[in-house]
């Protein structure tokens, strides 16, 4: 039994997860959802804090068996993620944008990024995978953005003017929101 009810380690891999150890954290913060990311040899699981002992062991081979899925189609890692975020930063930035942490996220489903800047994290969310990169390096881009200015005034936007990409890509993502908007029509009927 784990001295912190806040936190568990689990040091058997689960399902071939790859890693070493799987560490569980609850949050009284975290009231439905459930996420997980890989730091360095070691996956974490984010739970609430209400969770059972039984719900958590599910969740935590749910979470465990997608992370392995999303390595295995050839999604970026969360490595990869931070190292393409800081070539980006780099190239556009001259780079000043320095995140400590960019990771995927399956619990922003109204947003496509977030940054907390206090904390050099960036978080994107899952519905990004799959996108043509130009996509995610402006995301990205913009969430980097927010490490130097802080809100969405002229000076973040000039930042963004250096990513030649910046309207096209805006413009596929506000497609998307678009087309999930639209009444879904019932499947043409052969005759």
């Amino acid at each position: 039994m784990p001295v912190d009810p806040q936190r568990s380690v689990t040091d058997s891999p689960h399902r071939g997860a790859g890693t070493n150890a799987v560490e569980v954290r609850r949050s009284a913060r975290r009231s439905r959802t459930v996420s997980a990311y890989r730091e360095g040899d070691r996956t974490i699981v984010l739970i609430p804090a209400r969770m059972s002992e039984t719900e958590e062991r599910r969740w935590v081979g749910v979470m465990l068996d997608k992370l392995a899925a999303q390595e295995s189609r050839g999604v970026l890692g969360d490595r990869e993620l931070t190292e393409r975020a800081l070539r980006l930063s780099e190239q556009y930035f001259d780079g000043r944008a320095r995140p400590r942490s960019v990771r995927w996220v399956t619990n922003q489903n109204t947003r496509w990024g977030s940054c907390t800047p206090s904390e050099g994290s960036i978080r994107l969310s899952h519905r990004l995978q799959g996108m043509p990169e130009y996509v995610v390096d402006y995301v990205l881009l913009h969430e980097l953005a927010h490490l130097l200015v802080p809100g969405h005034g002229p000076g973040f936007w000039r930042l963004l003017e250096a990513y030649p990409r910046t309207e096209r890509a805006r413009g596929y993502l506000e497609g998307v929101v678009a087309a999930a908007r639209l009444p879904h029509l019932p499947a043409a009927r052969e005759e």
